[in-house]
């Protein structure tokens, strides 16, 4: 089954909201000719959501939004926090969940990864569902392991129709920011992993449909390592996407 390339921007704490647009603006002019064969969607943070959406309605730019977090309660005193109905009105088509600086700074865990994967759901949009080891689990030699928990944590108790649309990203932990990444053949065993217990989970269509980002110092220079390999449909981007030029090659590499 051929699945379409997914590249996503993980923005991060950067970007206001006028500098967010701008810099959806520049990335339209340079990947403009690669909507039919990549997706390509940008995960501003909370302030750069509604200026993004606005631009992208009203210009009628083929690049999907994301958030970058969100709470599970559709509402109430949650001081801080977003709902998903929040996120679907502003349009989001995806949200990021479990993200490793999500479970290391502000105590996610799969419990609560679950809650927000469901909530996602409940409004129609699709889950970014991240994964990924420490130095000291891959050390250990317990990555594997370590992953395949996660993954059925994230996502026990969702339905099987639903396990063919969400999106899952592999990204080890001491991989993000730091220069450093596994071989495209060490990720792609990974991502083979999580397709394989997707696929016990909820059975063949769903492991054939299940889209797997690799994430983790993705730049121009080593994009199309990972994008060539089998199990691995695109990449969750950090820093580079920060820049057009840089993000635009990385999408560009996904073709």
């Amino acid at each position: 089954m051929a699945r379409r390339p997914l590249v996503a921007g993980n923005w991060k704490m950067y970007k206001t909201a006028g500098e967010g647009a701008i810099l959806v603006q520049n990335l339209e002019e340079r990947v403009s000719g690669s909507w039919d064969q990549v997706e390509v969607a940008v995960c501003p943070p909370f302030t750069a959501l509604k200026s993004v959406s606005t631009l992208i309605e009203l210009d009628r730019l083929q690049i999907s939004l994301g958030a970058q977090n969100v709470y599970w309660e559709e509402e109430g005193a949650f001081t801080g926090e977003v709902s998903p109905r929040m996120l679907a009105e502003l349009r989001c088509d995806y949200v990021i969940v479990g993200h490793s600086e999500r479970r290391e700074f502000f105590g996610e865990t799969n419990e609560t990864v679950n809650k927000k994967v469901k909530a996602v759901f409940s409004e129609g949009m699709l889950p970014i569902v991240c994964v990924g080891e420490s130095l000291a689990t891959r050390d250990a030699e317990e990555t594997d392991t370590f992953v395949r928990e996660q993954v059925r944590g994230a996502l026990e108790g969702i339905e099987a129709d639903q396990a063919t649309k969400l999106v899952v990203a592999y990204e080890p932990i001491w991989a993000i920011g730091t220069g450093r990444t596994p071989t495209p053949e060490g990720a792609n065993d990974v991502c083979r992993s999580i397709r394989a217990t997707v696929g016990a989970m909820f059975g063949p269509p769903a492991a054939m449909s299940l889209r797997i980002l690799y994430g983790g110092s993705v730049k121009p220079e080593n994009a199309k390592s990972f994008f060539g390999e089998p199990d691995i449909d695109g990449a969750l981007v950090g820093g580079a996407s920060l820049d057009a030029d840089s993000f635009a090659e990385i999408v560009k590499a996904a073709v």
